[in-house]
């Protein structure tokens, strides 16, 4: 089939298209290669993908409505994977302005080319970040999100009440994903496993916010891959179990729209990820104890119950696999 990947070069878009190609579908990537982290890294990882005669990258802002409604008249997809973004909680304290056009300026012109060019289904990436101060553990996709704690969360919860307005008015399959820390080879250079393992190689410190009073559900690359995936031929109807008068966020009574977190559901303190880090690479951290920063959630933990009963499949890769995988590519792809 044809499906257009937006954030092709980035760290989830670039493993999406990958998987994509080898199974033999035609894939139109979007990425206009923004210059947040290291560009060069961002054109290794759209390599692999030009070796295949069906890619085809557009280098455009999604900003740019006239630019992204010629590629959705051009390659009419039947599928849209929606994984373009500005990243990043802490920089988002600086940088609002950054997230608004990206996370939802850009978002909402994706919304109406699909309105304009509707596929069959549109997945899009939200993230763990929506949870906020809710501290009622684990997430469950049906708890309120009222309060986010960083602008970054703040578009992805924007992201979500945006993409069900469509859906209800245009009928407009939507499926929005929450993934909960993705990691693992070609990942983001701002991420913690990228910069604790560059520091630890160094012999540099290393600084654990919150004085290491912290978890994550760790959720292997491969993992979140195979989700999306599954999901592709899966899109969501309206439910006709929805109580308007108590109504589910995840779900809807009026719209094909639906919400699932992508989890490992098995989250990990920070000091037995440093120690995973540690004896992967063979060398041990030189940890800083610091205060929480701003922005920050104290514990993230998945409930994917909903997700399972739709695909079969949870996340389910060990921490200990999914490090040594990234500390291998690692080491090879920077010759350290």
């Amino acid at each position: 089939m044809s499906i257009l990947v937006t954030g092709v070069a980035g760290f989830i878009g670039s493993h999406m298209a990958h998987r994509l190609l080898t199974e033999g579908h035609t894939v139109t990537g979007i990425d206009c290669l923004t210059p947040y982290y290291d560009v060069s890294l961002k054109r290794a990882r759209l390599s692999r993908l030009l070796g295949f005669t069906s890619f085809r990258h557009e280098a455009i802002d999604l900003c740019d409505m006239a630019a992204l409604e010629a590629t959705f008249a051009a390659c009419r997809p039947r599928t849209v994977i929606h994984l373009a973004a500005q990243p990043g909680v802490r920089y988002s304290l600086d940088h609002p302005q950054a997230y608004v056009q990206s996370n939802i300026v850009g978002f909402a012109n994706l919304l109406e080319a699909c309105r304009r060019h509707p596929p069959e289904h549109l997945i899009f990436a939200s993230s763990s970040s929506v949870y906020g101060a809710n501290r009622h553990l684990p997430y469950d996709e049906n708890q309120v999100t009222d309060h986010p704690l960083s602008i970054y969360a703040a578009t992805k919860k924007a992201n979500e009440v945006t993409a069900h307005s469509y859906s209800h008015l245009f009928n407009l399959a939507t499926t929005g994903l929450r993934f909960f820390t993705a990691y693992g080879e070609w990942g983001r250079p701002d991420m913690s496993f990228f910069t604790f393992t560059r520091a630890i190689l160094a012999g540099e410190p290393i600084n654990l916010f919150n004085r290491g009073q912290m978890s994550r559900d760790f959720t292997y690359i491969a993992d979140v891959v195979e989700c999306m995936v599954r999901l592709i031929d899966r899109p969501p109807a309206p439910s006709p179990d929805w109580n308007p008068e108590a109504p589910e966020p995840a779900t809807s009574g009026v719209a094909p729209y639906r919400i699932y977190n992508v989890g490992n559901s098995q989250p990990v303190e920070l000091i037995r990820y440093i120690r995973t880090l540690e004896d992967c690479l063979g060398k041990p951290a030189r940890i800083n104890l610091v205060d929480a920063q701003p922005g920050e959630v104290r514990d993230t933990w998945a409930s994917v119950d909903a997700l399972a009963d739709l695909i079969e499949f949870t996340p389910r890769t060990p921490l200990e696999t999914g490090i040594a995988n990234f500390v291998r590519w690692y080491r090879e792809y920077y010759r350290v």
